[in-house]
């Protein structure tokens, strides 16, 4: 009998999918990987596009397709991820990035289209994005239907966190770098990046959520801060009476998330408060050991509803980190998990991340958030 159970508790550990403990009562999850995870998503040598910058058809997407955004749309998943064509340098951030697009009608598979929907053109951006590209998009949609893009412009001298606005997921207008208007571009010429607008689920659907009249958004990198807007185009940073920029989460040394913290996927707002999930940097010499260094996971941090800038919790161990072969070899040899998309499709939650910054990956939970 004992050797009977012990077969059985052997069968269930090897075959199950990886689960991912909840370890607060506020947070998501668990996420599941899927039985014989795999990516959903890998670089693709043959596809092609004429390229508004060199005139000339160039391989997209064949170094790698990575850091997806996601939203639901005419009853699909629609994962706007992050390609890389191929120029012969290896390191990150010397390729040229354009944004793709893929869609699934069971939350499994996804089909690719040929092109890019997002890129570097000859247009009023191209100062912002030539010849780095477009990168690391997050995507809301309002309620009136509009989607909202932010994401990376890089023209190999400073990143820019910018705006795009779309009614179809193909036709984009362009809105430009978020604050650089605000006080003179005090911060224009800054490192910006990784906007996550905070989210509310309506009717199934994750809209943009108003908070006392205002939409907020986490963003940047080490530290994350706050800003907030009354179109989700124009925003402004939140500051302290000095005028400086004020961290609402910054990296803790003992912890997984001691390197640096970045906006994950759009925040969204539940009974307890926003819940925001966040890619998290281990330094192992004053992190968690264990995890290696320099290793992109995934934590948990819980805001207040009516003060978005006041933390009330946070996940004391990664949620996500990268335990596949396909999340730990790629161009970041350290291994990544790197979460942008998240969606609630057919009853089902739905977490998209990059893996190394090679391929996309997906885990999923059948929960229900409080």
């Amino acid at each position: 009998m004992i050797r009977e159970l012990l077969l059985i508790l052997f069968l269930t550990c090897t075959t199950s999918p990886s689960i991912f403990s909840q370890e607060k009562s506020w947070m998501m999850g668990p996420f599941i990987r899927e039985v014989n995870p795999h990516p959903i998503i890998q670089s693709d040598s043959v596809s092609s596009f004429s390229d508004p910058m060199t005139g000339k058809k160039v391989r997209w997407e064949s170094m790698a397709t990575f850091n997806p955004a996601a939203i639901v749309k005419d009853n699909k998943i629609h994962v706007l991820y992050r390609a890389e064509e191929k120029l012969g340098k290896k390191e990150i951030g010397g390729h040229t990035s354009r944004i793709g697009l893929a869609t699934s009608e069971d939350g499994r598979e996804y089909e690719r289209e040929v092109e890019p929907i997002f890129y570097p053109a000859n247009d009023d951006q191209k100062e912002f994005e030539w010849t780095g590209g477009t990168e690391d998009p997050r995507i809301v949609e309002t309620e009136d239907g509009t989607y909202v893009l932010t994401y990376t412009q890089w023209n190999r001298k400073y990143p820019r966190l910018a705006v795009a606005t779309s009614t179809d997921l193909r036709n984009w207008e362009k809105q430009g770098p978020v604050f650089e208007e605000w006080k003179d571009g005090k911060y224009h010429n800054t490192e910006t990046k990784s906007g996550a607008i905070v989210t509310k689920l309506v009717n199934g659907k994750l809209v943009a959520a108003k908070i006392n009249g205002i939409y907020w958004m986490y963003y940047g990198v080490p530290h994350i801060w706050l800003a907030s807007s009354t179109d989700l185009i124009n925003w402004e940073p939140f500051e302290d009476q000095e005028e400086n920029l004020v961290p609402v989460l910054s990296p803790r040394p003992g912890y997984f998330d001691s390197w640096l913290v970045e906006a994950g996927p759009p925040p969204l707002v539940t009974e307890n408060g926003i819940v925001v999930m966040y890619n998290a940097g281990n330094s192992q010499k004053i992190g968690m050991p264990s995890l290696g260094n320099k290793i992109y996971t995934g934590g948990q941090a819980l805001f207040d509803i009516d003060e978005p800038w006041k933390i009330l919790d946070r996940s004391e161990k990664p949620f996500l980190k990268p335990e596949m072969p396909f999340e730990k070899s790629g161009q970041y040899e350290d291994g990544t998990t790197f979460m942008e998309g998240l969606v609630f499709f057919k009853n089902k939650w739905y977490l998209f991340y990059g893996t190394a910054d090679s391929m996309v990956g997906m885990v999923s939970w059948d929960g229900k958030i409080q």
